[in-house]
């Protein structure tokens, strides 16, 4: 009986080293990955908050060390879900607001430039005509827009995002144009031999081809879109996370600035990391 339990022992035994063995290359790639992407941010992030909080903790300091930026906000941490009326409301409202006229302006933007890119890809005449105007249109500042847009649209919401819209639209029609002028000839070639048709030409060639140009315009465009609505809501005013930010200054609210400077900080890296993931989901399934 002892020999029986002993043999059971070991295969019992043996097959936790197998499971071990099955899950240590998971722990391992788990392990590196925390060592490699996630600590060093960390230890910067902490470093530079205990820097901050050295440098801004004298009486003479103008600016809130971290400490007192999160008791000051705590409210506003806690529950930022909190909706008293008008524009009282929590950080929640004021971020989605702005989301909302982001998503619009930029899903404009994306449709405008990407067909327009493909535009003056394609077509010399086309490149010749337009590109001298979107070189001089695109250096114009997001906000030197505004004044025209609120005497077109008359309302807040649609200038706003016009704002975007004009602002996000150029990188995408460059990089677009550069990836489809940077199409080899022998896939030009290629496609006439087998007579393929415009609609067949686009999905099995141009679009494989140009995704990486596209998506880093995309790229560019979403942070741009991101950066014109703060900027925007700062004049236009109502519920945005612009307004809650030039709203804290006129009250001289020093920390809740710092607060709506984090989120935005984190909503626009959040939104640069939506649309890689996108680009990559579809470049994957345009290489299939």
């Amino acid at each position: 009986m002892a020999v029986k339990t002993d043999v059971l022992t070991k295969a019992e035994f043996g097959g936790g080293e197998s499971i071990l063995a099955t899950l240590t290359p998971h722990v391992v790639g788990g392990l590196k990955f925390v060592a490699t992407r996630v600590l060093p941010p960390l230890l910067f992030l902490a470093l530079a908050v205990v820097i901050w909080e050295i440098a801004c903790s004298s009486p003479k300091a103008t600016l809130p060390p971290p400490s007192k930026v999160v008791a000051d906000t705590w409210e506003l941490i806690i529950d930022p879900f909190f909706d008293k009326g008008g524009l009282n409301k929590g950080m929640f409202w004021h971020l989605a607001s702005s989301l909302q006229r982001v998503a619009v302006g930029f899903a404009i933007a994306a449709a405008v430039g990407i067909a327009l890119g493909v535009l003056i890809g394609q077509s010399t005449l086309a490149f010749r005509g337009l590109d001298p105007i979107f070189q001089v249109l695109r250096t114009v500042p997001p906000l030197a827009w505004l004044p025209l847009s609120l005497a077109a649209f008359r309302h807040a919401d649609p200038s706003a995002i016009f704002v975007i819209a004009i602002t996000a639209v150029w990188p995408i029609i460059l990089n677009t144009a550069v990836g489809i002028r940077n199409i080899p000839q022998d896939y030009r070639n290629v496609s006439r031999v087998l007579r393929l048709n415009g609609f067949e030409f686009f999905f099995k060639v141009m679009l494989p081809a140009t995704v990486p140009f596209m998506f880093t315009g995309l790229k560019i465009g979403i942070g741009l879109s991101w950066l014109a609505i703060v900027a925007a809501e700062m004049l236009i005013g109502g519920v945005g996370i612009g307004f809650f930010i030039w709203d804290a200054w006129n009250s001289s609210l020093i920390s809740e600035i710092i607060l709506a400077l984090i989120y935005v900080g984190l909503v626009g890296f959040m939104l640069d990391r939506l649309i890689g993931f996108i680009g990559n989901r579809v470049g994957g399934y345009a290489a299939q």
